[in-house]
């Protein structure tokens, strides 16, 4: 079968996605999306497009969604650009800014797609070493690159960057694309997209996968100056003029309005990790200091291959990662507090 397939596809190594398990009763604690459904506004957006607007194709430059990006960062709508999940966006953004001579940085624990974005673009790479704290050490990347993409917080470690450092990182790399991936920083972050007026080698993307609790409609978005902007639209209408659907862009511009709902979820993620964090840690667990919608937690005693598999046995999925320096370490989704709870029962009872 595979005698038809291009050089390039024998080469690649796909990216695997966490588990979407089709059983019913189970506290699923492995993607990282949101316990919450989405603001109501979003579920009448949705309800209210109508059959008109559906035989017709969306907005190509989903120009009001645009807008209302631009009003809530203090930019301009030529400095958003917006695609299917912050992964296409993410996705262009190797392919229109990553690709040079050089090869480009990011940490050598990280967000997985990376390398395989790399390998499918043909783009060369380095992998930084996140610090004995698993921490990004900006100083590591003063050597000369092709570009420079990384989390933050980061991901699987949730360890955040302080803006002041990534001003270090722009400043040391004015010469280079610096790509900040921000899915999770509205659990505890400082936005970067406050110095893209300042630097023009910056792009910030974002997703409305997590904090606004709709991965199933597959939204994201960049920001930076017009010039990086304009790169991702040119590759954007070179694969995919139409990357939003309508419903999409409907129900996106929806979250956006409403600020209360936003806050609210954000906050009560944020206090059932707070409560999470101190519970594992009655139980003999490390946590990593996270800024995310999930844990990073290893144990003394109990390799995490073990609970990983006890857990699945008792109904609750966390994500493991069978991999040099994290194979000890349990990543866990931020879920309802009876989900905590629950888990925390069942930890319980194995340790």
């Amino acid at each position: 079968m595979s005698r038809f397939w291009s050089d390039i596809t024998h080469k690649l190594d796909p990216y695997v996605p966490g588990e979407q398990p089709q059983h019913e009763r189970l506290v699923k604690l492995n993607t990282n999306e949101s316990p919450i459904e989405p603001s109501p506004q979003v579920l009448a957006a949705i309800h209210n497009t109508t059959g008109d607007a559906l035989r017709r194709y969306p907005d190509p430059e989903s120009v009001a969604l645009r807008t209302a990006i631009a009003q809530r960062f203090d930019l301009a709508p030529g400095q958003v650009f917006v695609g299917n999940g912050s992964d296409e966006v993410l996705a262009h953004t190797f392919l229109g800014l990553l690709k040079h001579p050089r090869p480009i940085l990011f940490p050598d624990i990280t967000y997985s797609f990376y390398t395989v974005w790399a390998d499918l673009y043909e783009v060369e790479y380095q992998q930084v070493p996140l610090n004995e704290h698993f921490a990004i050490d900006v100083d590591s990347y003063r050597v000369p690159n092709g570009g420079i993409i990384l989390p933050n917080p980061n991901a699987p470690t949730g360890v955040l960057l302080a803006l002041a450092e990534i001003r270090q990182l722009l400043e040391q790399n004015r010469d280079s694309v610096v790509v900040i991936d921000e899915a999770y920083i509205d659990f505890g972050g400082e936005s970067a997209a406050a110095l893209i007026p300042e630097f023009d080698n910056l792009l910030v993307v974002h997703t409305l996968s997590k904090s606004r609790a709709l991965a199933g409609l597959r939204v994201g978005y960049a920001l930076g100056q017009e010039t990086l902007i304009e790169a991702l639209v040119r590759v954007k209408n070179c694969f995919n003029s139409y990357p939003l659907d309508t419903i999409a862009q409907h129900a996106a511009l929806a979250s956006l309005e409403d600020e209360s709902w936003f806050q609210q979820s954000c906050q009560s993620v944020v206090n059932n990790r707070e409560w999470l964090s101190g519970e594992l840690l009655a139980l003999g667990f490390h946590c990593l200091p996270s800024a995310a919608n999930f844990l990073f937690a290893s144990h003394g005693e109990k390799r995490a291959e073990t609970l990983f598999a006890a857990l699945r046995e008792e109904g609750i999925i966390v994500r493991y990662f069978n991999k040099p320096r994290i194979d000890q370490f349990l990543r866990i989704t931020i879920g309802t507090r009876p989900d905590c709870e629950r888990l925390v029962e069942v930890l319980k009872t194995l340790l």
